[in-house]
C-alpha cells in the first residue's frame, strides 16, 4: 500500500473505529472514554503510524521487539505510546522496559520475574498483563487459568511490574457471535478473582477484540481493543 493511499484513507477508517467503539460502549453501558483503542502498526511503516497520529491516535501495538524499536527510532518526534502484544521470549524481557508503555502477553511466572528484573535495573515501573489460554489452541501461548490466582498473588512481591488486567487471544471465528462466549468467559473469571478478593487495581484492564470482533468483545466487557487491518488494511 502506497503511503498516498494509506494518508487518503486512513482518517475514514479511523473515524468509523471510533465510533463503532463508542456505541458499543454505549449499548454495554459504559462511556466511549472507558474503551482504549490501540492501532496495531505490525508490518505497516512509519508513515502510516504517523498518519494515525495526525488523527490523534497516541496509542500503537507491535508484535515484535525489533519491529517495534526501529519504528520508535523513526517517529521519536512524536509523543506515542507503544504497547508490545505479541509473545515474548524471556531471553528479551531487558529489552521491554523503558521501551515500551506496557506489555499484553505475559505468560508465565519466570517471564514476569525477570520482567521485574529488568524494570528494576532500568529505573522504570512496567505495566503489564496477563495473558491467558482459555482455548488451549497449540499456536498460542498463554498462561493457564488454574496458575493465574498464584501468578496475580506472586506479582504483588515484585518490584517494577505492575499487573494490571488480563488480555486473551480467542479461537479464531468468521462470526463474531461464535467468539463472544470467550470474552464473555474471561469477564466472568476477572469477576470471579474479584469476588475472592484479588485486588481491583489488578485487574481493572481486559485487553480483548480485534477488527473483527472488537464490538462484541467491548459489550462483553473490553478496556483495551487491539485493532489493525480494520485501520490501516491488508497486511503488508
Amino acid at each position: 500500500m502506497s503511503t498516498d493511499a494509506l494518508d487518503s484513507g486512513l482518517p475514514g477508517r479511523l473515524a468509523a473505529i471510533r465510533a463503532r467503539i463508542a456505541s458499543a460502549a454505549i449499548r454495554s453501558g459504559r462511556s466511549p472514554e472507558a474503551v482504549r483503542l490501540i492501532a496495531v502498526s505490525k508490518t505497516f511503516g512509519a508513515d502510516a503510524v504517523r498518519a494515525a497520529h495526525a488523527e490523534g491516535q497516541l496509542d500503537f501495538g507491535e508484535n515484535r521487539v525489533q519491529e517495534a524499536l526501529a519504528k520508535q527510532a523513526e517517529t521519536a518526534d512524536l509523543p506515542l505510546r507503544w504497547h508490545l502484544i505479541g509473545p515474548l521470549q524471556s531471553n528479551k524481557a531487558n529489552k521491554v522496559p523503558g521501551a515500551f508503555a506496557g506489555l499484553q502477553s505475559v505468560h508465565s511466572l519466570d517471564l514476569l520475574a525477570r520482567l521485574s528484573k529488568a524494570a528494576v535495573s532500568a529505573g522504570v515501573d512496567l505495566p503489564v498483563l496477563i495473558q491467558v489460554d482459555l482455548a488451549h489452541e497449540a499456536t498460542k501461548s498463554g498462561l493457564d487459568e488454574a496458575e493465574l490466582r498464584h501468578v496475580l498473588a506472586s506479582a504483588r512481591d515484585l518490584p517494577g511490574v505492575r499487573v494490571e488486567g488480563l488480555m486473551l487471544l480467542p479461537p479464531y471465528a468468521e462470526d463474531p457471535e461464535q467468539v463472544r462466549p470467550w470474552f464473555r468467559r474471561l469477564r466472568d473469571l476477572r469477576d470471579t478473582l474479584l469476588a475472592e478478593g484479588v485486588p481491583p487495581d489488578q485487574l481493572r484492564e481486559l485487553s480483548m477484540g480485534m477488527s473483527h470482533d472488537f464490538e462484541v468483545a467491548i459489550e462483553e466487557g473490553a478496556t483495551i481493543v487491539r485493532v489493525g487491518s480494520a485501520l490501516f488494511g491488508t497486511r503488508l
